[in-house]
C-alpha cells in the first residue's frame, strides 16, 4: 500500500489534532502494510499489581490502526472507530514500553479493518491481539 503521510507528518498531525494522546505514543516506523507504534508506559498506564491497564492497551491498538489508515489516505481527522476488540494473552512486562504492530487488512472507501499484535518491548511473545474497524468519512 502506498503511503500519503510519512512518520514525521503523522506525528505532527497528532500534536496538532490530538494533543491529549500525542505524548504517550511514538511512531516507530511505517511498514509495507501498516505501522509500528510505541506506547511509552508511565505510572498512569498501570493498574494495581504493576501491569499495563486494558484501556491503555486498547488505546495503543486504536491509535496504531488510526495512524496506519491516515498514512494511506491523508489527514482525515473524522475517521472514527466503529468496532474494536482485544484478546489479552499474557501479562505485559513490568516497566517496559508496549509495541503495537498494526497491519491493514482492508482499506476501502467507507471502512478500514486492521489487526494489531502488541508486545512488551524486548519480548517476542504478544501480550495482546486487537482487531479494529474504522469508518472513513466521504470525501468532499
Amino acid at each position: 500500500m502506498a503511503t500519503v503521510m510519512n512518520e514525521a507528518e503523522l506525528a505532527a498531525f497528532l500534536v496538532r489534532d490530538f494533543p491529549q494522546v500525542e505524548s504517550d505514543f511514538v511512531i516507530e516506523r511505517l511498514t509495507e502494510d501498516g505501522i509500528v507504534v510505541r506506547l511509552k508506559v508511565a505510572e498512569r498506564h498501570l493498574r494495581p499489581g504493576g501491569t499495563v491497564s486494558g484501556p491503555s492497551i486498547f488505546a495503543l491498538a486504536d491509535v496504531a490502526v488510526y495512524l496506519a489508515i491516515l498514512a494511506r489516505i491523508g489527514p482525515v481527522a473524522l475517521a472514527v472507530t466503529t468496532n474494536g476488540g482485544v484478546d489479552f494473552l499474557r501479562k505485559p512486562l513490568a516497566g517496559a514500553d508496549l509495541i503495537g504492530s498494526a497491519r491493514l487488512l482492508k482499506l476501502g472507501r467507507v471502512l478500514a479493518v486492521g489487526d494489531v499484535l502488541i508486545r512488551s518491548d524486548g519480548q517476542d511473545e504478544p501480550v495482546a491481539r486487537a482487531s479494529m474497524t474504522y469508518s472513513i468519512p466521504p470525501r468532499h
